[in-house]
């Protein structure tokens, strides 16, 4: 090993350390901090998450990636580190441009405009979260401006999420599905529903916890290399592939949220305990790709989660642990978890009309960042949008533009992975059957672990090592198209809705 690579190695794990210390300060913030010691872990985060771009910002850090790029040096690395040294040096070279300064105000102004989301929406009051977004917005642009001058600010975030996946390639892949989708939405809304009161009963939180550890370990989250929690809005932690954490929240009245949350959340942790552990530490970790990585997640959530067969195996050990549950037949509990029905909120959607809501969410981003909507006319912009594509208007703020914590966090750009992650699922779900057989009867057998190690091998496995327009053309040997995804919705919903089509 060159002295330059040892000192790279030694560098880039104690960048690491501090990496791990924000990681835990913001799991800490939004599952245990009580609300008045909020301030002072957030000062923490801002101090530990500050010292770390420093470091990644350093001219020691870039005098070792100069010395690593030259070709006698490159040549002698493995391709983790190749990949490692150019993706680092290529993100360095953007982030030098960000002034120390404002990265700190930057990180402070999250911190603030996180815990005055939380108030608004607890509050349904968009005017305590507004002054917070419109900074977020402005220092955002500025952000861009830094990093990628000349380039337009919303493909700039778009990348930062999706490298590759552009606005074009998004709006055309968003017009394919909304054109064959529309008409088939219109046909199951017209069609006779289930009966949701079947679910009525109550369903303590701690019942809804062992419920979700067997769902958990069922699809292959393990629990040697993870922790759960609870939060405001369930999400995934990786420190690494030996320690990942998801968060979940449970409504005593409401058993699906928690179990979907589960399995959502579980396929995030899944494809972080299983990325290659040559990888750690280094660019490679984990996946960085939020299109892809949120493609495991909904591909374990709908493609697996909501197929009846899922629960066959296991249905009658969720009754015994709700016994609420006791009278639901299983067919009679498929129908409802894919109750299709335009609603206000997005994480409780059924697949359907989730669509609606992320192409909603991206219309909004465009709005903000293209056409410069101000801020205080955002409410009423989201509120014509969701009767645009939904036919159903917010009561008020909370159901409304305040449902998500995405922007309080200034991440801006991410909510089209969700809708790209069910777009790839669709190939996806081809490309099993085609090597493992028909996924119904993998589920039925209880082999869901097959379907899981064929996703570690194929997928989890790389990291973010392979582009996502590569991981879709080495798994699915083609370019990314909504008709899988399409074919997927019209088998599926025409068997349980006894549709007739055209």
């Amino acid at each position: 090993m060159s002295q330059k690579l040892n000192e790279f190695k030694k560098y880039l794990k104690e960048m690491n350390q501090y990496s791990r210390v924000s990681t835990l300060l913001s799991w800490d913030m939004y599952t245990l901090t009580p609300k008045a010691g909020f301030q002072g872990m957030a000062d923490a985060l801002t101090y530990f998450s500050t010292k770390q771009f420093l470091m990644s910002t350093s001219d020691e850090l870039m005098e070792l990636l100069e010395a690593l790029s030259a070709p006698e040096e490159f040549d002698q690395l493995d391709e983790t580190m190749q990949f490692t040294v150019s993706r680092m040096k290529r993100d360095m070279e953007k982030n030098r441009r960000i002034p120390a300064d404002f990265f700190e105000a930057f990180s402070q102004e999250k911190s603030a405009s996180q815990q005055a989301w939380e108030e608004a929406k607890r509050s349904s009051d968009f005017s305590v979260f507004a002054p917070h977004l419109e900074k977020l917005i402005a220092m955002t642009i500025q952000q861009c401006e830094y990093t990628d001058p000349g380039k337009e600010v919303y493909d700039v975030l778009l990348d930062q999420f999706e490298e590759g996946m552009d606005s074009a390639t998004i709006d055309q892949l968003f017009e394919e599905l909304k054109k064959g989708l529309l008409p088939l939405l219109n046909k199951i809304l017209a069609a006779p529903q289930p009966d949701s009161s079947i679910l009525a009963g109550h369903y303590p939180a701690s019942e809804q916890k062992k419920v979700q550890a067997l769902l958990l370990d069922y699809i292959g989250f393990s629990m040697d290399a993870g922790a759960v929690g609870e939060s405001a809005h369930p999400f995934t932690s990786g420190f690494s592939r030996n320690d990942v954490r998801i968060t979940n929240h449970y409504y005593e009245n409401n058993p699906i949220s928690a179990m979907f949350s589960a399995i959502h959340e579980g396929g995030h942790g899944i494809f972080a305990q299983n990325v290659n552990p040559a990888f750690e530490g280094t660019a490679a970790d984990d996946c960085m790709y939020m299109g892809i990585h949120e493609s495991q997640s909904r591909f374990f959530e709908n493609i697996l989660g909501r197929n009846k067969n899922f629960w066959l195996p296991i249905y009658d050990k969720v009754q015994a642990l709700l016994p609420d549950l006791a009278q639901v037949s299983p067919d009679d509990f498929w129908r409802e978890i894919n109750h299709v029905q335009n609603s206000l909120i997005r994480t409780e959607a059924d697949e359907v009309t989730y669509c609606f809501h992320i192409i909603l969410r991206y219309e909004m981003e465009q709005a903000i960042f293209r056409d410069h909507v101000p801020v205080n006319e955002l409410p009423a912009l989201w509120n014509r949008k969701m009767q645009e594509y939904l036919q159903i208007t917010p009561a008020n703020d909370a159901d409304g533009i305040l449902q998500d914590m995405h922007w309080s966090d200034a991440s801006f750009g991410y909510f089209p992975s969700y809708l790209l992650g069910n777009i790839y699922d669709g190939m996806f779900l081809e490309e099993v059957e085609k090597e493992l057989g028909p996924v119904d009867q993998l589920l039925a057998d209880g082999r869901i672990q097959e379907i899981t190690k064929w996703l570690n091998r194929n997928i989890h496995w790389y990291g973010s090592t392979r582009l996502p327009k590569e991981v879709i053309e080495k798994v699915c040997g083609r370019e990314a198209s909504a008709q899988p995804l399409l074919n997927y919705f019209t088998k599926k919903y025409t068997a349980i809705y006894q549709l007739v089509m055209d």
